[in-house]
């Protein structure tokens, strides 16, 4: 189906307001953007630690929001892309766009917990920019190794605090108590009412915080190309106990 500059304009404007600016034959969908033209200024940061050929690979994008990462990867040749998002408004955003730039993308109603409902796993899982407005991110975490992520994660958070690692011991003793005034100690600040007026933006971990939780679920921190992106592979075994706990009765002796 052609569309007219100005009839994509009409509809952006009426599918907005857009978090993901793209351009979409020729007109952006937020051109005024806070954070500049996002998400392509985070993407142009590690687009080329990723193959540019993804012919025959299956790519899950959890939080599609409009889809500009579900497109990228279609437009690298992914044979199957699944975006999910809990939010309706977002993935009408991003049939939109995927209809518009000419990508045979499905977009399914999920959120993050739902993942285990797919009942697949997928070669590339992307987790952009989701973690912090989870209510519960380690869950989400657990869940993505558990049941979608096959082999490579790529996951992006905001931070805050300090960008020191912390090489974290085994065990600590009960009257440890100087460890946590460390700012390198990993951290997960609860924002109880709003940052940057979102009230969804729930726990900013720093990055300590980030590169453990990931190990504890499961996940090999192969690359960080980029402050807040981390290249993962789901081929670890959880370091904690798993918040995805067996079926009553499974591994009883």
């Amino acid at each position: 189906m052609l569309h007219s500059p100005a009839e994509i304009r009409r509809r952006i404007d009426a599918l907005g307001p857009w978090f993901h600016n793209m351009e979409l034959a020729g007109v952006q969908t937020a051109p005024n953007h806070f954070l500049g033209n996002y998400p392509l200024i985070k993407w142009r940061k590690f687009a080329d630690s990723l193959p540019a050929d993804l012919s025959g690979k299956s790519v899950l994008d959890v939080g599609c929001n409009a889809g500009f990462y579900s497109i990228e990867m279609k437009r690298r040749g992914a044979e199957r892309v699944l975006g999910i998002d809990f939010d309706a408004d977002y993935l009408t955003q991003a049939r939109f766009a995927a209809e518009i730039v000419g990508c045979d993308i499905e977009f399914r109603n999920l959120s993050v917990y739902d993942v285990g409902a797919l009942g697949e796993t997928f070669d590339i899982v992307l987790f952009m920019g989701v973690l912090y407005h989870l209510r519960h991110p380690l869950l989400a975490l657990d869940l993505i190794r558990e049941h979608v992520a096959r082999d490579l994660m790529i996951f992006q958070s905001m931070q805050r605090g300090s960008t020191e690692v912390l090489a974290v011991e085994e065990n600590y003793q009960f009257w440890t108590q100087d460890l946590f005034d460390r700012p390198e100690f990993p951290k997960l600040h609860f924002i109880e009412h709003r940052y940057a007026d979102d009230p969804t933006n729930w726990w900013i971990p720093n990055r300590s915080c980030i590169e453990a939780m990931l190990r504890s679920a499961g996940f090999e921190i192969l690359l960080r190309p980029e402050d807040e992106v981390y290249f993962c592979r789901a081929s670890g075994e959880p370091t904690g106990e798993s918040a995805v706990y067996p079926s009553k009765g499974q591994n009883d002796d």
